[in-house]
Formats: structure tokens, sequence, C-alpha cells
């Protein structure tokens, strides 16, 4: 089951369905074929910087964060977004929200599936699977702007 939650400032924005779809598709990339909960949360700049900074040590603002829930069976964690960044970086790369928030949602599953870019291996695995899952779901947009 996959649990989104909507900021009400950005409710009309986003299409639930959507972020759910490309989810899926990160499972599937991944492997995943036993059932599994996550959640998807769509908040505000301001938040995204607070959990960077209390968690990370960053005092930033961000465009996704996923925290794992290692202690709930079944679970697998929550993938936190920010919508007006996600909003800036599609106006940038010069592609629609709908499609920055899709990467963003494959992008933070994966990471709570062990995936990480922190090497330039592990980071050409991650692009390749994000790629792969955004594909599949045919998204305007396959490839994070660096």
């Amino acid at each position: 089951m996959i649990r989104v939650q909507i900021g009400a400032r950005y409710a009309a924005r986003v299409r639930a369905d959507r972020l759910k779809q490309a989810a899926r598709a990160a499972l599937t990339v991944a492997g995943v074929r036993q059932p599994t909960r996550l959640s998807i949360v769509i908040t505000g700049a301001a938040q995204l910087r607070r959990l960077n900074r209390q968690f990370r040590g960053i005092d930033a603002p961000t465009d996704v964060l996923s925290f794992n829930a290692d202690d709930e069976p079944g679970y697998l964690g929550d993938v936190i977004i920010s919508w007006p960044t996600a909003r800036a970086q599609a106006e940038a790369g010069g592609h629609p929200p709908e499609a920055e928030l899709q990467l963003l949602v494959a992008h933070g599953v994966l990471h709570l599936l062990g995936y990480d870019h922190a090497t330039n291996s592990g980071k050409a695995v991650m692009w390749a699977a994000q790629a792969e899952a955004l594909r599949s779901i045919h998204a305007a947009i396959t490839e994070p702007q660096e």
C-alpha cells in the first residue's frame, strides 16, 4: 500500500495516482515482489530544510528525503518531497512539475531500498534504475538535472 499525503497548499497541483505509479515502478525495477507499504509526503521547502538540518546536519533546503522504517515489518519508510523545490527544478529543466515529482518519488523509493549515489558506481546503478522506472511509466523526464 502506498499512502500519499499532500499539503493543502499543493493539493490542486499534485496527482497522487502519478506519485503512486512512480513508486510502484521503482519497486518493480528494484525487484521488490512482496507487498510493501510506504508513504509519500508532498510539503513545503521550510519543512524539508528543518528535516535536512535535524537528520542530516545540513541547514539547507533539499528536494527529497527518504526515511527508512526498519523497526516496522512490511513498512519500507517515508519519501518526503518539497513541492516548491520540485517546481523550481522542473522549470529549470524545462519539463512539467509532475515529471519532476515522479523522478523524485522514484529516487526516494530507491534510497529506501538501499540505492545510493555517493560513489560513481552507485550513482550509475541508481540513475539507471530511476531511468528504467520512469521510462516504464512514460514519464516526461528520466534523468535528474545535474
